[in-house]
This record gives C-alpha cells, sequence and structure tokens, in this order.
C-alpha cells in the first residue's frame, strides 16, 4: 500500500482576522500550499476542508468554498470533516486515507475558522455543543468550565498544581514570540499567569485566563501525495505511525483525569513506529488548556499519572528541555481556531522536520510527535512524522 506524505504547506496569520469568512481564509492558504509543494491546482486528485462551524456562519456546505478562488479545482471532489476540536486532523486523515486507497495521488487538505466575528458568549454556548449536553449543557463558562471542572478534580486528587500551570503557561507564550503567525506573541513570564489579577482573572477556577487558549481566526493547509509522486517534489514528511482512538463522550461514564482515549493513542502510534517517547525531537500536543497539556504528559507516557508536575518543574518540556513540548507556542499562544488547528499542528511539525521553522526551529529535528483532540478527550489523534526527502 502507498502511503501518503506530506510535500507542501501553508498558515495564515491566526488571530481576529480582517479576512471576512472561512472561504476568504481557505483561499488565503489554499494557493501558497500548491504552490510550495510544487503543485498545479489541476493535478489535485480530491479536496478535504476541516471546518466546525456550527453556528460561526449561515454559510455551510464548506467542502465546496475552496474551488471558489481558483476553478481549477472545481472539479476534483471535495468533502468536509467535522469532529469538534479534532476537526482538522480529521481532515487529514481523511485525505491520507483516500490516497492510501488509490483513489487519488494528490490531496489538498485545508482547516478554517472564523471565530472573533461571533459574540463571545455565543462561542462559548458553539464550543459546548462539543460535550455531551445531555449532562453537560448548564456548564457555567462553556468549555473552559468542563475543563475547569477536570482541573478541581485533578486538584482533589494529587493536589493543587497551580504552579505548575502557570509554568507551562509562560513557556508556550515564551515560544509563542517566535512563530511568526501566533495570535498572542507576548512573554507574560510565570509571576503574571500565577497570579490572579484585573488582567488576568479566573476564568473557570482554578483556570485562570492565561490558562485557557484564544478565540482566533485562521486557516492552514497541507498538500499530500503518494510516496511515489513525493519523491518527485522538493520536500516529503512521511509518517511513521498515526492512531485515532475515541472514548465515551459523557464524563460521567469515565475517569476523565485517566485520558483514556489519547493514551491508547499515543501507546498505539509508538509500537506501530517502532519508536520509544525518548526518540522523538519535539512534540507539538493540544493545550487548549494548561491542564490538558499537563495530563497529557501523563497519557503520552512521560510521567506516571499525577506526576505530570514533575515534568513541569524539570523543564523537561521546554524549548532546551528532554523533549520540547510546543515550540511554536502550542494553542495557548499561537491560537485555536477549531477547525484549523489539528492542520496547523502538522504544519509547525512538518516546517520543524523540514529545517523551514525559522525561529521556532528545533535544532537537530528528525521525528515529530503530534497530538490532536476533539472534545473532552473524546477524539484523539496522534501522529509520528519523519522527514523523508
Amino acid at each position: 500500500m502507498t502511503k501518503a506524505q506530506i510535500v507542501g504547506w501553508a498558515h495564515s496569520p491566526f488571530g481576529k482576522s480582517e479576512l471576512e469568512n472561512t472561504e476568504q481564509l481557505m483561499a488565503s492558504v489554499a494557493a501558497p500550499a500548491l504552490a510550495h509543494a510544487g503543485v498545479d491546482p489541476g493535478d489535485v486528485d480530491g479536496i478535504f476542508v476541516g471546518v466546525m462551524n456550527n453556528g460561526f456562519s449561515k454559510q455551510d456546505f464548506q467542502g465546496a468554498l475552496v474551488a471558489m478562488s481558483n476553478e481549477a479545482l472545481a472539479h476534483a471532489p471535495a468533502a468536509r470533516m467535522e469532529n469538534a476540536c479534532a476537526t482538522g486532523s480529521a481532515a487529514l486523515y481523511s485525505a491520507m486515507d483516500f490516497i492510501e486507497a488509490g483513489r487519488g495521488r494528490i490531496a489538498l487538505v485545508v482547516g478554517a475558522e472564523k471565530m472573533t466575528a461571533t459574540p463571545t458568549a455565543e462561542v462559548g454556548d458553539i464550543l459546548l455543543c462539543a460535550s455531551y449536553r445531555a449532562e453537560e449543557a448548564d456548564v457555567d463558562g462553556g468549555f473552559a468550565g468542563l475543563f475547569g471542572r477536570i482541573a478541581q478534580a485533578y486538584f482533589q486528587r494529587y493536589g493543587d498544581r497551580s504552579e505548575e500551570l502557570a509554568m507551562i503557561a509562560a513557556k508556550n507564550h515564551a515560544n509563542g514570540m517566535a512563530n511568526p503567525y501566533a495570535h498572542m506573541r507576548k512573554d507574560f513570564g510565570f509571576d503574571f499567569c500565577n497570579t490572579v489579577s484585573d488582567k488576568n482573572p479566573y476564568v473557570a477556577p482554578p483556570l485562570r485566563r492565561t490558562d485557557c487558549s484564544l478565540i482566533s481566526d485562521g486557516a492552514a493547509a497541507l498538500v499530500l501525495a503518494d510516496a511515489e509522486t513525493a519523491a518527485t517534489l522538493q520536500r516529503a514528511i512521511a509518517f511513521r505511525a498515526r492512531r485515532h482512538v475515541n472514548d465515551i463522550m459523557a464524563l460521567s461514564r469515565r475517569d476523565v483525569l485517566a485520558f483514556e482515549g489519547a493514551r491508547r493513542a499515543w501507546a498505539g502510534a509508538l509500537d506501530e513506529a517502532g519508536l520509544s517517547l525518548a526518540d522523538l525531537s519535539f512534540v507539538e500536543t493540544h493545550d487548549c488548556f494548561t491542564i490538558a497539556e499537563m495530563i497529557e504528559y501523563e497519557a503520552m507516557g512521560l510521567a506516571k499519572p499525577g506526576e505530570g508536575h514533575r515534568v513541569v518543574r524539570e523543564g523537561l518540556t521546554r524549548k532546551d528541555g528532554r523533549l520540547p513540548v510546543n515550540p511554536s507556542g502550542g494553542l495557548k499562544s499561537k491560537g485555536h481556531p477549531i477547525g484549523a488547528t489539528g492542520v496547523s499542528m502538522h504544519v509547525m511539525a512538518a516546517m520543524q522536520l523540514a529545517g523551514e521553522a525559522g525561529d521556532m526551529q528545533v535544532k537537530d529535528a528528525n521525528l515529530a510527535g503530534v497530538f490532536n483532540m476533539g472534545g473532552a478527550v473524546v477524539a484523539n489523534y496522534v501522529s509520528l512524522l519523519e522527514r523523508a526527502k
């Protein structure tokens, strides 16, 4: 079976965009990604779009919007995927399945979201649809409220780790200073992140504003090709392994601190690749909230349950640490336009492996891990990538 490889990419600035909608956002990255790959639009065999929407825009049928900017794409089959905050990875994996099933040789993946034009209260309600509303619709603070409950449960079981959460926030904001696409390029420092203030209030106790990712607009795109085609192009990033593992949606029916779906996805991917965490050069992980990143350390195997704080304290995940985590700044600094996030994370990893990450570059990066999740650890995607060309 032929394997799909990443052969090009593009990324818009994340933040409050002057572009009016996802159509314009997707257009801003689709053509540059194809140009970066050296692929003619007429050679694209399939288009895979990740947009959550769910009320951000009255315009839906998002898969068909990509061709609006380039009629050379008009007759390529196009489809839109949605899988909560893992929507972008769902689109990417669908494109890979398309190529690896022999349905086409080249695919374009585009993820986007326009969020900032929607009032904040409405944003919270839209995002809460990625929870099990039959049980969780009354959570104060939307998704921040859900992860606030997770943080409360974690603190009750393992002790107050507010300082370590502030250290994660400070790390990711410092890393984001080097990312030209980041929404928040500001190094807040540990003291600010660790102090509740008018500028850093509680959003969903014990989570402060600096513990929460940003409401952002943005888009990212990847071009995929089968291995034979990729060998004729300028660059190629291969997947050593990939895993998608789900978990029960309702929080009441599982130990939410176990991150079991994430743990299984990481273990399965590493086993398939014949790798251990020690082999990885860096990881881009889904820090929608700082408590998520800390528990993800445990799920990926960097620490035992309840001991993620030790990873933080020892500096293992700093850019100069043993396993840099989120050298891009992560969702915390880079921003979190829902449909774009999974695609963006893979773009960041590919840039590192190709040596094209600029000031973000991790020295001698040759193996990358990406973890993107949808909902409260419901849809879990792990990719392990390496440079093929």
